[in-house]
């Protein structure tokens, strides 16, 4: 299996119930950090925050206490459910209490999924903040760490800055008016947008210089690609959230990317398998693997949350004849794992975008319907896996379709930024009047795509759907990032960049009725949990109405 990034580790364990909190050391400082191999050790730490739930395996020792299912406290878990299921592209079958909220758009700053999410976010933010702490130049002179080991816990440092930045995004994108928070020990104050938009500015740029070149790094860390990544995505947003236009800006950081050496996956639904870290478009992922980092969260709930228990598009030996129990181990078998959770499908909005069930539907819609009903009719029926077309996009299988290493949990690895991506923001960029745009390269890179998702000879019949562009607008630009980049956590940013969040476009429940309706403009962001406006009485929400 491939070698990862993340490891299990014992070395910090840590209850997050507000902003002002240090990271304890089951060790003392003295004794942890003057051995140079645990800055390492630590850095795997930053990075596993993003996926791992805590220190004792799947389940245990949890770093967030705040919930009682430790899975829920998954941060890139938390992040996916709150882009896709307030969308038109995944809604969500559990009761779990607060979960409808999210596509039901009533959610409150006491619901449960917006504290985990806060805080998820703000306990990254803490360990990267602890982390450079400890390893400034004067407590590296304390602890007695050797001048040849400096200059490589220097180059951790850096990466733990760009995690930092990546945590602090989120923070600006779903919560608006939230706390600049650089160090350890002092009272959080919390920044207008502006601010903390300038604040990402200046530490990305940074970042572009003293980060490896892009490619060269450990696989799954982060290089000055993933920093020019995340800076596009900053500027493609930017009129939403600063109400500032930063279209050029968009083109000189993706143009960047696009030169560096990444090409697209030849298969499409191969990005998702398990064993995508050998794409050649991966650019960063959130690094999963079934025997190294079990969880509950991540590409796990991805895979699993989206089979129900008689999904099955090749059964090998469950035949009618077969037992219940023979059939449902050979149908899950296909997705490679070993119980489907039946909780997430999508909706007829977003199966419309793929011309689905027509002659020329998109071969990058990746559903299953067999069993399933294409509409939603009754609210009831939103709680039936049934209801709503299934979408195992992600697997726990390999591109040569050998098992995944545990049936368990996922080794598919979360595409956070890829290739597809970067081709995508350049045409929108260009749509959207960037001066240094080209048209004819935007059409050409949006064309790449639809010819990718062809099919190529070695992986089944050749389909001739869809076909390439002549022309290209906003529109076909905007449809076009719904059928490349649907449930990779990227839908709520466009649709509120594209104005149609809030209205001008429904979909099936949205706001909790059957035909969808518009929703209030302040559920744009979410509020900052009820428990830490209580802590830090000088905050307030970026809406009054959640006050």
């Amino acid at each position: 299996m491939k070698r990862v990034l993340i490891i299990l580790l014992s070395i910090l364990a840590v209850g997050c119930t507000d902003l002002d909190v240090t990271p304890q050391n089951g060790l003392t400082e003295a004794v942890a950090f003057s051995d140079p191999d645990s800055y390492k050790q630590y850095l795997a730490k930053l990075y596993a925050s993003f996926i791992l739930t805590g220190q004792d395996g799947p389940n245990g020792d949890a770093d967030i206490s705040i919930v009682n299912d430790e899975g829920f406290t998954s941060y890139i878990r938390s992040y996916w459910k709150a882009q896709e299921l307030t969308t038109d592209e995944a809604i969500i079958a559990w009761t779990d209490a607060g979960i409808r909220d999210m596509h039901e758009h009533n959610w409150t700053a006491s619901n449960q999924f917006v504290r985990v999410l806060y805080y998820r976010i703000f306990y990254t933010v803490s360990l990267c903040n602890d982390f450079i702490e400890q390893s400034s130049e004067g407590n590296l002179d304390s602890y007695g760490i050797p001048q040849e080991n400096r200059a490589e816990i220097a180059a951790y440092r850096e990466e733990a800055r760009f995690l930092r930045a990546l945590a602090y995004t989120h923070a600006l994108d779903l919560f608006r008016f939230v706390p600049i928070f650089e160090g350890l020990g002092s009272t959080p104050l919390q920044s207008e947008p502006e601010e903390l938009f300038g604040w990402l500015e200046t530490e990305l740029s940074e970042l572009a210089e003293s980060l490896p070149e892009p490619r060269t790094n450990q696989y799954g860390r982060a290089d000055k690609a993933a920093v020019w990544m995340m800076q596009a995505r900053l500027y493609l947003n930017a009129e939403v959230y600063i109400e500032q236009a930063k279209y050029e800006e968009v083109i000189t950081a993706v143009e960047k990317v696009i030169a560096a050496g990444y090409s697209l996956e030849p298969f499409y639904a191969d990005l998702f398998k398990a064993d995508n870290h050998l794409s050649p478009e991966m650019i960063f992922p959130i690094v999963s693997d079934g025997t190294s980092s079990q969880n509950w969260g991540g590409t796990t709930f991805l895979v699993s949350a989206a089979i129900g228990e008689r999904m099955s598009d090749n059964v090998v030996d469950g035949t009618e004849d077969s037992s219940e129990d023979e059939f449902e181990k050979e149908a899950l078998t296909n997705y490679g794992v070993s119980g489907g959770w039946a909780g997430i499908r999508t909706t007829t909005a977003m199966l419309d975008k793929f011309n689905y069930g027509d002659a020329d539907q998109d071969p990058r819609g990746i559903f299953y319907s067999n069993g399933q009903s294409e509409t939603i009719p009754r609210k009831s029926d939103i709680g039936e896996f049934t209801a709503g077309i299934a979408v195992p996009k992600y697997i726990n299988r390999t591109k040569d379709d050998m098992a995944g290493s545990n049936q368990d949990h996922a080794d598919t690895d979360v595409p956070y930024f890829r290739l597809g991506d970067a081709y995508l923001m350049y045409a929108e960029a260009t749509a959207r009047g960037a001066s240094n745009g080209n048209s004819a390269t935007a059409l050409g890179y949006i064309n790449e795509l639809r010819d990718r998702a062809r099919a190529p000879e070695d992986k089944g019949d050749i389909n001739a759907a869809p076909e390439n562009l002549t022309t290209l607008t906003l529109s076909d630009v905007m449809d076009e990032r719904v059928r490349e980049m649907y449930w990779e956590g990227t839908r709520r940013m466009d649709l509120i960049r594209d104005g149609k969040f809030i209205s001008g476009y429904n979909w099936s429940w949205k706001a909790g009725v059957d035909l969808g309706q518009d929703i209030d403009p302040y559920r744009v962001v979410f509020p900052i949990p009820q428990s830490q406006m209580e802590t830090n009485a000088s905050f307030k929400q970026y809406f009054s109405e959640y006050e």
